[in-house]
């Protein structure tokens, strides 16, 4: 497969694809960017089953793109449990942690518009019974193959500091678009996302970091969203910076999903 970050296609996907970022600008360490490739270094995962969710990347069963699907840019952590007395079962836990009250979320779709019908995005808050929908939107389908971010406006209700929330990306495709009667299909991913508030000493530096900075900062401390955001904006910033493109092969690299991107 060929990659999709590779000299001008690289930035001409991430262009065109780029959806309603919202800047989320941290605080993080004053220590400065070192020589060290850029790599995630994850928390702990939720406890017990908290965070089940699928970030895709498997084969996909639509009848358009051979062997390609959809992605959800985010750690995924592969975890097993007891289940009874003697029972043992393999769950995959999709979250990332977020210091921001409106986060950016990030999806890598392999199709031309031609190819989607429509897109959805939904987050809700599942902590309560019933489960409450706190944002849902219909998300621009891209021009060409690539990645597209979906943002939290700021009129919706800012994430609470120490809650897990859940949010679905789903996709319905079409077959043939040259067939009178189209066969649809549908692809989704599912994941959570965590805020929390960074600790004194994390936060004091963020304030004189430069985004840059902040960029490893937050990958060191296993902030995952904020990483990926603050480092998407600064390459549709400076398209032409190999630094920052390595960086980001090395951080998709660093949570399996560099692989993906081919």
């Amino acid at each position: 497969m060929k990659s999709y970050w590779q000299k001008v296609q690289l930035t001409t996907a991430l262009r065109i694809a780029l959806l309603g970022i919202i800047t989320c600008y941290a605080t993080i360490w004053m220590t400065p960017v070192s020589a060290t490739p850029l790599k995630f270094s994850p928390p702990p995962p939720p406890p017990d089953r908290g965070a089940v969710g699928d970030r895709g990347g498997a084969a996909s069963r639509s009848c358009s793109v051979g062997n390609q699907s959809v992605i959800a840019l985010v750690p995924v952590y592969e975890q097993t449990l007891k289940q009874g007395q003697t029972e043992v079962v393999t769950v995959n836990k999709v979250w990332g942690l977020t210091v921001s009250e409106h986060p950016t979320f990030w999806f890598f779709l392999p199709y031309n518009k031609s190819q989607i019908n429509t897109i959805e995005f939904v987050l809700k808050d599942e902590s309560i019974k019933p489960s409450q929908t706190l944002y849902r939107t219909t998300v621009k389908a891209p021009e060409i193959p690539g990645i597209v971010s979906v943002g939290l406006p700021a009129t919706t209700s800012p994430l609470q500091a120490g809650k897990m929330y859940h949010w679905y990306f789903k996709m319905k495709g079409i077959c043939d678009s040259q067939q009178p009667v189209q066969r649809e299909y549908q692809e989704y991913v599912e994941g959570w996302v965590q805020r929390v508030n960074p600790n004194p000493r994390l936060a004091n530096s963020l304030k004189q970091a430069t985004p840059q900075q902040r960029v490893g900062l937050y990958a060191e401390n296993g902030i995952w969203y904020d990483a990926l955001t603050t480092l998407a904006e600064l390459r549709l910033a400076k398209p032409q910076d190999t630094t920052l493109a390595t960086d980001w092969t090395n951080l998709l690299n660093s949570v399996g999903l560099e692989p993906f991107l081919k």
